[in-house]
């Protein structure tokens, strides 16, 4: 399935589109992903490096550690994606800077060892301890 998803920072200096398929949708509850964020949790959309094209200006470079690289609207601030070394040809994309978001919902949590005591999970996803390359502890409802 190709799909064409636009999106953007808050005050509109960057635009960028999504030209093909999700390789996947998470909803992670990291400490770094929340940090950088300053959300309880922050949803991603996985897709190949090749197929996230960038519009209208270029977002900033931040390497959050140093094998993880993060960018950022350098006007309004707004964070845009995510991407480890080790992972070159992926990059994840926050699902909430998508203009239709309610397109790419969740599939799984990850890194449930660090959720925030008061956020609630979602017991119809597959959740992860940990990262998503880790057996999951808990199957999706209904599996």
């Amino acid at each position: 399935m190709s799909t064409h998803a636009p999106g953007g920072c808050l005050c509109g200096q960057v635009r960028y589109r999504i030209t093909g398929a999700p390789l996947a949708t998470s909803l992670c509850h990291c400490r770094s992903c929340r940090r950088a964020a300053g959300a309880p949790a922050v949803a991603w959309v996985v897709v190949r490096r090749d197929e996230l094209v960038f519009d209208h200006g270029s977002p900033t470079v931040f390497r959050s550690s140093p094998e993880v690289e993060r960018t950022f609207c350098p006007r309004c601030g707004t964070p845009l994606t995510y991407r480890r070394d080790d992972s070159s040809g992926s990059i994840d994309v926050q699902t909430a800077t998508l203009d239709a978001p309610d397109a790419f919902p969740p599939t799984r949590e990850i890194w449930l060892e660090h959720r925030i005591s008061w956020m609630v999970t979602n017991d119809q996803l597959a959740q992860y301890p940990r990262s998503s390359r880790e057996q999951p502890a808990v199957a999706p409802a209904g599996d």
